[in-house]
């Protein structure tokens, strides 16, 4: 068992008599932890220990020795702490020190890049301290306890769809191996006719005529001929035994997906409560009365949980996030679960998405800009929102029109990312007010699109010496 090390005092290096007369102190009583898998240095500031004393100590990464941490820094009175957010190891001492009432910052590695030749653990864990005393460091965001726990569940519901979805590929691979085409002649191989097929190929069915009975009459993608000669195929045992099993891990997946929206349920109505939010208090869905667009809700899609959760979203969210453009149950829990409700954690929606890695981020030298590419960040939320600007995209609205004209002007790629932007804004309006969506009028957009259009030629027809007529 690792045991708390005290490192032997040494010279603490000191900043530059201009750089310390530039800096402020803002956090005298601070301390800094660079994060390990088996054990953590802690530095506190100077004055906090006595003479002789070493202000750096190491802690073993055990229960009673994080315990053993944050009591210490109480010793020492630290209120701040500041660390990296190294893999997942930050995540038990992060909770230790909040549940201790000390002042917990995780800050990006990417912002504590060290000067070279800084690169020890003790050397680390004192940069950080000095940092985070003179205010340099800005912590990421975490939101709510509540929400960390429902983001939890919807992560791990989110491997569990993954694992499935590598289980139906395998399943195919099978087939293909033994040239049973299945999967060219069903929409899906995991939908209703593709799996009864599969379990009575499973339980020793062969004869394609007797497989092709199990067809849902409402397959548009191929014929009951067609059907027959994709199950023609070659039956080897071990192909066989490799679908089998792929099958059952299929709906050993299935199964876990179901426990696990009945919890997600459970964590949803444990935050309600910690939050002391009403559901009476939350907006009831409008019916039948939106114009233009009809959407079947009732129906389950793709992954999408098989019970209701739509009441417990409205009661967190405030709003039937539902209602809005491209956003579904599952789409939404997933952004309430990434983001949270309180968008005061961001100044405007400006900054919103440029936390999801949406908006362009300028590098400026010389008075010249040398990229505006956004940034690579991997973002949940973001990923969603893209999504929805793709489906968006498809759309006779507001937002498709404006996906389209990106589209034609700058490519795909450039038209997701900013129908993305467009609807994280949207978002971020939402959730913050509390006000329910209204989609914009078509017509309207597209007059104001036309005119701004027809501005634009007569100014470079004015330029180039040219007046524009309108034709008669």
């Amino acid at each position: 068992m690792k045991k708390t090390k005290t490192i032997p005092s040494r010279k603490p290096t000191k900043p530059s008599s201009s750089v310390a007369e530039a800096l402020q102190v803002l956090n005298p009583n601070a301390a800094g932890i660079d994060v390990g898998s088996a054990s953590h240095y802690v530095c506190v500031a100077p004055h906090a220990v006595g003479a002789g004393q070493s202000r750096i100590r190491e802690f073993g990464a055990f229960t009673h020795q994080l315990d053993g941490l944050v009591q210490w820094l109480k010793q020492c009175k630290v209120q701040t702490v500041v660390m990296e957010s190294t893999g997942i190891y930050w995540i038990p001492l992060f909770q230790k020190l909040e549940t201790g009432g000390i002042q917990t910052l995780l800050v990006n590695a990417r912002d504590v890049r060290h000067l070279p030749g800084r690169k020890t653990d003790m050397k680390d864990c004192e940069w950080l301290q000095r940092l985070h005393t003179y205010g340099l460091l800005r912590g990421s965001f975490r939101p709510a306890d509540g929400i960390c726990r429902m983001r939890s569940v919807m992560r791990h519901r989110a491997n569990l769809v993954s694992s499935a979805a590598q289980q139906v590929q395998l399943m195919q691979k099978a087939l293909q191996q033994m040239n049973i085409l299945l999967h060219l002649v069903v929409s899906d191989l995991d939908g209703q006719t593709g799996l009864r097929i599969l379990d009575a190929i499973v339980a020793g069915q062969r004869d394609p005529k007797e497989l092709v009975k199990l067809r849902d009459e409402r397959i548009k993608k191929s014929t009951p001929e067609e059907m027959e000669a994709a199950l023609e195929g070659d039956w080897r045992p071990e192909h066989l035994f490799a679908l089998r099993q792929s099958l059952n891990a299929y709906r050993f997946f299935q199964e876990q997906l179901d426990e696990c929206d009945l919890h997600l349920k459970e964590t949803m109505e444990q935050v309600i409560v910690e939050m002391n939010l009403s559901a009476s208090q939350a907006p009831q869905p409008e019916g039948d009365s939106r114009p233009t667009r009809k959407i079947k809700r009732k129906r389950v899609f793709g992954n999408a949980p098989k019970i209701d959760l739509s009441q417990h979203l409205r009661t967190l969210a405030g709003l039937d996030l539902t209602q809005t453009m491209g956003i579904s149950t599952l789409s939404a829990l997933v952004l309430i679960s990434e983001v949270g409700i309180d968008m005061s954690r961001w100044r405007n929606e400006k900054a919103f998405a440029a936390w999801m890695g949406l908006a362009p981020d300028h590098k400026i030298s010389g008075g010249r800009i040398l990229s505006n590419r956004t940034r690579p960040v991997i973002n949940r939320a973001a990923t969603i929102l893209r999504l929805m600007a793709l489906a968006t995209g498809k759309t006779d609205t507001v937002l498709g029109h404006f996906y389209r004209r990106i589209r034609a002007r700058s490519g795909a790629p450039k038209a997701i990312t900013a129908t993305a932007r467009k609807l994280a804004c949207l978002v971020y309006h939402l959730i913050k007010h509390k006000e329910p969506y209204i989609e914009p009028e078509l017509a309207g957009y597209l007059q104001r699109f036309e005119k701004q259009r027809l501005t634009n030629l007569a100014r470079q027809a004015r330029t180039l010496g040219y007046q524009l007529v309108p034709a008669t």
